[in-house]
C-alpha cells in the first residue's frame, strides 16, 4: 500500500483549492446562511475526545438549531440511547463540526466551531415540547460556515433513487447478533416504535 505521509505530497496530488471554495466561507450566519439553517430538521454532528471521533444523527420537528446570536447556536439534547458520546466528547474537547441537510436539496451546509454543554434551566426550558424539556443544550460558538460540494449526494442519489431499505438488518436483528441471541430479534423490533413514539421528547 502508497500511503501520503505529509501534506505537501497531499497538495501535490490535488492542487490548489478553486476561488469560490475559498470564497463563501463566513465567520457567522449571514442572512442566506441564516435561511438555510433554520430550513434543517436534520443534521449530522461530529466530535472528537479522548476515546476518539464520534459522529451522530440530530433531528427535529422544525428547526434542529436555533440561533441565539449571529454567531452562537444552540441544540437540544433530545431523548436517545444515553450512551452520551457526543456530549462526553464535547466535555472533554470543544471542538464540533454540523452537517446541515434538507431533503430535496443536494447542498449541504458545515458550520465547524467549538461547542459547550450546559443545563441552564432557562436555555432549557427554550426546548419545551408537550411541557418536555432536554436534560441538556448543546451550545455552538461558530468558527466558519459554507456550503458543502453537492457532487456526492448527486452520486449517492440521495434524494432521488427512492426507498433502498428493503431487505436492510432491522436493529433487532443486528441487536441479536452482537449478543449471541441474548437480547434483540424480533421481540426488539416489534416494541420499539411504540418506546420510541413514547419517549421521543
Amino acid at each position: 500500500m502508497q500511503w501520503v505521509e505529509d501534506i505537501a505530497e497531499l497538495e501535490s496530488l490535488y492542487g490548489a483549492p478553486g476561488s469560490p471554495s475559498l470564497r463563501k466561507v463566513a465567520q457567522k450566519l449571514t442572512p442566506l446562511y441564516r435561511a438555510w439553517i433554520m430550513r434543517s430538521r436534520f443534521c449530522i454532528v461530529s466530535t472528537v475526545g479522548p476515546e476518539g471521533t464520534d459522529g451522530s444523527p440530530r433531528g427535529d420537528d422544525g428547526p434542529v438549531v436555533v440561533e441565539l446570536d449571529d454567531q452562537t447556536l444552540a441544540m437540544p439534547d433530545w431523548r436517545g440511547n444515553n450512551r452520551m458520546d457526543t456530549l462526553r466528547n464535547i466535555v472533554a474537547d470543544g471542538r464540533i463540526s454540523l452537517l446541515f441537510m434538507v431533503p430535496g436539496s443536494n447542498t449541504v451546509v458545515r458550520v465547524n466551531g467549538f461547542a459547550r454543554v450546559t443545563v441552564d434551566d432557562d436555555m432549557r426550558q427554550r426546548f419545551e415540547v408537550l411541557g418536555k424539556h432536554p436534560r441538556s443544550v448543546i451550545v455552538i460558538r461558530i468558527g466558519e460556515i459554507y456550503t458543502q460540494c453537492a457532487r456526492a449526494p448527486m452520486r449517492a442519489g440521495l434524494w432521488t433513487s427512492g426507498d433502498q431499505s428493503a431487505g436492510l438488518p432491522t436493529a433487532g436483528e443486528v441487536l441479536a447478533e452482537q449478543t449471541q441471541g441474548e437480547e434483540g430479534g424480533q421481540p426488539y423490533d416489534d416494541a420499539w416504535l411504540a418506546r420510541a413514539r413514547q419517549t421521543m421528547w
